[in-house]
């Protein structure tokens, strides 16, 4: 039975692509860091569905790179991983306080390569692992009060490339599945004239179901994807590309 860790399972994407890992029969690792008491009924929710599979929760603070050796301990069997974690600031770049850029690395970035540095064994170990990143349409397009939001998952694409060909030989695949616009509490902070106006730009005239991010991650972690790594999947309705 194969095991995936899902950072951010907490969030919108994260539990749907958990809900989608679940009934291909993966057991779970459910990371969250705030939301116990969500993940706790959605966790209980999945071992009544599957009783044959395991369902765990595990708790991280992806700031505090200190707690990673701890989270560690409670992960034993991992096959794949699911990098959903994330969160923006909406400022022009020179508001943006130097904290919340050390934030921003952390999270998207600095955190995930620690974790993958310690699982890439377990991660070779049948010879099929799967590591996948939930960026973004803006880390390859690049958006205004986003600036280092953009760079971040921009920087999440180049080290999915270059990790992919490091890894290749052992049989572990790496890719970016590239969201845009998706109906998730990250839009709570947009304006309702805003919203309909980002919708109108958007060729398929809708938000993306956090469901249809779950697809593609999915597909990349199923065996028909064994042969597809190193790419950055979009997932935009046609809009920004």
């Amino acid at each position: 039975m194969p095991y995936a860790l899902v950072m951010g399972a907490s969030g919108d994407i994260g539990q749907a692509v958990c809900e989608k890992l679940a009934g291909q029969g993966w057991s779970l690792y459910c990371h969250y860091n705030q939301q116990k008491e969500k993940v706790l009924n959605f966790v209980s929710d999945l071992q009544k569905r599957y009783p044959q599979q395991d369902f765990f929760m595990v708790s991280l603070d992806m700031l505090k790179e200190t707690e990673v050796p701890s989270f560690l301990e409670h992960l034993f069997q991992v096959d794949g991983i699911v990098f959903a974690s994330g969160f923006t600031f909406y400022e022009l770049l020179p508001e943006t306080k130097a904290d919340q850029m050390d934030a921003l690395w952390q999270v998207h970035l600095k955190t995930p390569l620690l974790l993958l540095q310690s699982l890439q064994e377990k991660l070779a170990k049948n010879g099929d692992g799967r590591v996948v990143f939930i960026g973004s349409v803006y880390g390859h397009r690049g958006s205004s009060m986003e600036t280092v939001y953009s760079a971040v998952k921009g920087a999440q694409e180049a080290f999915v490339k270059a990790y992919a060909k490091e890894v290749a030989t052992l049989g572990i695949t790496v890719n970016v599945v590239a969201p845009g616009a998706v109906q998730t509490k990250m839009n709570d902070n947009w304006e309702p004239q805003e919203l309909t106006e980002l919708i109108s730009e958007i060729p398929l005239g809708r938000l993306a179901d956090p469901k249809e991010i779950a697809a593609a991650c999915n597909y990349l972690f199923s065996k028909e994807a064994s042969y597809t790594t190193g790419i950055v999947l979009p997932v935009t309705g046609g809009w920004l590309e």
